[in-house]
């Protein structure tokens, strides 16, 4: 299985990805996604993201495959969003198939926690009084600690 890699600086819809990615697998017995949005929240009206293309790719590619080694799956998607985006966009979508419901969730958890802590993004985020450059938090790194077994 090649996993669908797609880092865009356009909008996209999540609805439309997932129903193409379902269409093209064909049989299996579980999907499932994960769509992030940007958050309204402590005044944050945007936010950017900057990447250097090839590296982050790659480095995508990476986490996928440890996802594929992990559990058996039938497809793996991924659509990730770079350049500004307002609150309310979806900036990240994860869609995992596979036989069985159990590996869909795990590898589609994973690969969100990986995205979130080792994708290589600079995000900035922009308030109506200022913008900061924001790193992941440590409850992001916590996350990351449960795939360590």
């Amino acid at each position: 299985m090649i996993p669908q890699i797609d880092i865009c600086g356009e909008a996209f819809d999540p609805e439309a990805r997932l129903a193409a990615f379902r269409k093209a697998l064909g049989d299996c017995g579980a999907i499932v996604s994960f769509t992030g949005m940007v958050r309204y929240e402590d005044g944050v009206n945007a936010l950017e993201l900057s990447h250097f293309e090839g590296f982050t790719q790659s480095k995508i590619e990476d986490i996928c495959g440890q996802a594929e080694a992990r559990w058996a799956l039938s497809g793996l998607l991924v659509i990730h969003r770079v350049g500004k985006m307002q609150a309310g966009e979806p900036i990240v979508l994860v869609t995992a198939a596979a036989t069985h419901r159990r590996e869909a969730f795990k590898a589609a958890d994973y690969v969100m926690d990986y995205l979130k802590s080792e994708a290589p993004f600079w995000k900035k985020e922009y308030r109506a009084d200022a913008s900061r450059w924001i790193e992941p938090c440590g409850r992001d790194k916590a996350d990351l600690k449960r795939w360590e077994t």
